[in-house]
């Protein structure tokens, strides 16, 4: 008998493991247990009622091989019934009341003996499938049990089949299923709506490159007001994300699940034949009537008898119920393995579900991952549907953006808004892994920066920051919606990419029509002129600030198609040599040129010719020698040079010619002489000459009526002439690090002085005249501690007071 703890496991498994049993593989489980039955029912007879009766048979052994025990059996009867028949009709019936008078053959045999022949014929004589079909029955059902669940216990597959239905069961289950399919459905009304509100004010007319833009489908910004999942259900959802991601990368390498299958198929099928033709052979040798022969003429006075199989009618029956049942759990087989053959099952697409949910991101899956999903198709396709919410990236953006809204709510990002040194209000994302919908309710931010994020999705929500008018993307991609592209196509004034590689520069960048600052950090190709990217800077009609942190090797030609509106041109090269700048002499309005860390060895002649210059930065090149300074000249309104971070040894005396300079940085080169005819330059305000090699600062430094800023530091310098006190605008006076050993009496005469460095040189004392400095305070004074108390009280203390 089969014990009731393995019928209640086999029953406890179907819950779990029948969303992969297939309609063939649960009809073939119940054909199973019908013939278990059988089986069964078999058994309880054989136990319950007499196996076999037997009875001595009068004719002798050499004849019981010659006619069978039944038609012995038919003979008898039939003299029986003559004999019968001549006996009434010669005696009177017998008087009423009387005994009757018995007939039949007379075998003085006892209980005793009828029970040991009974037991020999039927170990010797019966068939053994007569005696053991329940019981075959019995063990080949449980063999088609095991087979049909083999796979689900194997060491290589069992694991795989629990983890995947485990998976299964918690997406099916999973409030996050139910509320993205949802959000599907709606998903096109809700487009429409806001593609209708925004149209109302925005400009609809499409630039020439709208049609190339890439439009990122079937994803709706939610609103801030809409309902967020709870904490915990949505950190189980992004669990069951990584959980699906895993699950699938170890799956989709290989196809031991649908391997298995087959061979359990096979197996079965095999087990099937091997069975049936066996049983179709065999199932004639149950005979109702069953002749034995045995040696027991000296214990019982017979050799021969002739027994009755007192089940065989309904073991027949039983046993054609069987075959019948059997052949058709083969035909389950036949059907598994034609699926199997003719079914591509190492593919599986979702297209059907892509295009019933909207969701079009959801991939094609393959080998074990595909099989299962076949199999999950036969029980229920609503399984498919649910499960492949959690492959979809969309979706799982969607999660995100719900736990982003969540965790930063618009007061939260409030709170980090900044000032940027431009006056604006900046707020500044740092490292998440989307874009909060609740940025777009902090109306008062005047800049966003996205840094590192994993992807931004700007929706038309957008439309609702009004005062936004700078954006900054640092190495992180970016999309945009139409209508969000049309609001800022409108609205956006300065720009600022960071990338790693040029094709992460977005297209829409260059059909933002009101966009007046691109700044781009980078490295681009090589060849620039073929840089799509830089070519498409024509379309930027109102370009008036371009940077360009890269390696490029000479100036893109496309900067000429925005020369008549470019005010300023940035181009900070990383130490990699700028050879051609020719283009550079298109740039007629161009004010400002910064060429910084160009590997520059002179000053580049395409500037010459930029008449409308009004500031020059050469920082950090590899200028030695500065004697086209002269042509500067022709840059007539040019008041800001910055020569700094060079090689320059000396300034030449023409430097005079430049007689609107207002700015003159020369600062970390190896100048040793400064020439009188650099305080030509009457109209200088500022003059930086520190970090170079000066040791001695002419007295015609005093010419210099208008100088506001002068710093010395950093040099040789042991003596100051008395002449730079003439300058009694002077703000900022920076000496320290020099070999001063004294500070001049007349330093009281600069009454406009607000800051003073004198710190690391030889000086001793400090003048009391000092105090004279009224605009001079101890914030602004730098100076050795020590130094400071060789000042008498009184100045101390007014230089301590706050202005």
């Amino acid at each position: 008998m089969i014990p009731v703890a393995e019928f209640k496991q086999f029953a406890e498994q179907q819950p779990a493991f029948k969303v992969l049993k297939p309609w063939w593989d649960v009809l073939a489980e119940y054909i199973t247990i019908a013939m278990l039955m059988i089986g069964v029912f078999g058994c309880t007879l054989q136990i319950t009622q007499d196996k076999i009766i037997c009875l001595p048979n009068h004719i002798s052994a050499d004849s019981v091989s010659q006619i069978t025990c039944k038609e012995y059996y038919q003979t008898s009867q039939a003299t029986n019934a003559s004999d019968e028949n001549q006996t009434i009709s010669t005696t009177p019936p017998p008087a009423p009341g009387a005994p009757r008078e018995m007939s039949g053959l007379r075998n003085n045999l006892d209980l005793q003996q009828y029970s040991f022949i009974n037991q020999m014929c039927y170990e010797t004589a019966l068939h053994w499938y007569a005696k053991y079909f329940p019981y075959l029955v019995v063990i080949h059902t449980l063999i088609f049990i095991i087979c049909g669940n083999f796979w689900f216990k194997f060491p290589g597959t069992s694991s795989k089949i629990e983890h995947f239905i485990s998976i299964l069961g918690k997406c099916f289950d999973s409030p996050w299923t139910t509320r993205a399919l949802s959000e599907v459905s709606g998903e096109g009304v809700q487009e429409k709506a806001i593609e209708r509100e925004l149209s109302k004010t925005a400009f609809d007319e499409a630039s020439p490159t709208t049609a190339d833009l890439p439009v990122v489908e079937n994803v709706v910004a939610e609103t801030a007001a809409a309902s967020v999942l709870d904490k915990k259900e949505g950190e189980q959802a992004k669990a069951l994300f990584e959980k699906v991601k895993k699950f699938r990368y170890h799956v989709e390498e290989g196809d031991i699940l649908y391997s298995m299958y087959m061979r359990q198929t096979i197996l079965k099928f095999c087990k099937f034949v091997l069975i049936t033709i066996y049983n179709g052979a065999l199932v004639g040798q149950i005979h109702f009537i069953v002749p034995c022969s045995m040696h027991t003429e000296d214990m019982t006075g017979y050799n021969s008898f002739c027994c009755n199989h007192t089940k065989a009618h309904i073991f027949s029956k039983l046993s054609i119920s069987y075959l019948c049942f059997l052949s058709a759990y083969g035909l389950t087989c036949i059907y598994a393995l034609y699926w199997l053959f003719r079914r591509p099952l190492k593919e599986y697409s979702f297209r059907s579900v892509r295009e019933e949910t909207g969701i079009g991101d959801i991939p094609d899956v393959k080998n074990d991952f595909a099989f299962v999903f076949h199999l999950v198709d036969q029980y229920d396709s609503l399984y498919s549907k649910r499960f492949a919410v959690f492959l979809s990236e969309v979706s799982e953006s969607r999660l995100r953006q719900l736990n982003l809204n969540h965790e930063w709510p618009a007061d939260k990002l409030r709170q980090k808004l900044q000032e940027t040194p431009e006056g604006r209000l900046e707020l500044h994302l740092f490292k998440l892994p989307g874009l909060p919908d609740t940025v777009f309710e902090v109306t008062e931010m005047e800049s966003l920066k996205l840094e590192l994020l994993n992807e931004a999705l700007i929706p038309p929500l957008v439309s609702k920051l009004v005062r936004l008018e700078e954006l900054s993307l640092f190495n992180c991609p970016a999309k945009l919606q139409h209508a969000a592209l049309t609001h800022l196509r409108n609205h956006l004034r300065v720009l600022q990419i960071k990338f790693d590689e040029v094709k992460e520069i977005p297209l829409w960048v260059f059909t933002l029509r009101a966009l007046e600052e691109l700044h781009l950090f980078g490295y681009l190709s090589s060849d620039v002129s073929k840089n799509v990217s830089l070519e498409s800077l024509k379309e930027l009609k109102t370009l008036k600030v371009l940077t360009l942190k890269s390696n490029v090797s000479k100036v893109p030609q496309t900067i000429a198609d925005v020369g008549s509106h470019l005010q300023k041109l940035s181009i900070h090269n990383d130490k990699n040599k700028l050879l051609t700048l020719n283009a550079l002499k298109r740039l007629s309005l161009l004010k400002e040129l910064e060429l910084v860390r160009c590997e520059l060895e002179r000053i580049p002649h395409a500037v010459f010719s930029l008449t409308n210059l009004q500031m020059l930065d050469l920082k950090e090149n590899n200028l030695h020698t500065i004697e086209e300074i002269i042509s500067l000249q022709y840059c007539r309104k040019l008041s800001i040079l910055r020569l700094w971070h060079n090689q320059i040894a000396y300034i030449p005396e023409h430097i005079r010619k430049l007689k609107g300079l207002e700015e003159l940085s020369l600062n970390r080169n190896k100048i040793l002489v400064l020439p009188p005819a650099l305080f030509l330059c009457t109209k200088l305000r500022h003059l930086d000459l520190s970090n170079n090699e000066v040791r001695e600062l002419p007295p015609e430094v005093g010419v210099l009526q208008m100088l506001q800023f002068l710093a010395l530091t950093g040099n040789f310098l042991e003596a100051l002439p008395n002449e730079l006190f003439f300058c009694q605008r002077l703000k900022t006076l920076k000496l320290g690090q020099n070999k001063l050993t004294s500070l001049s009496h007349k330093i009281g005469s600069l009454v406009s002085l607000v800051r003073l460095e004198i710190k690391g040189n030889r000086i001793d004392v400090l003048p009391p005249e000092l105090g004279l400095c009224i605009s001079l305070k101890k914030s602004g004074f730098v100076v050795d501690d020590s130094l400071l108390e060789t000042l008498p009280l009184d100045v101390r203390e007014r230089l301590s007071e706050e202005s």
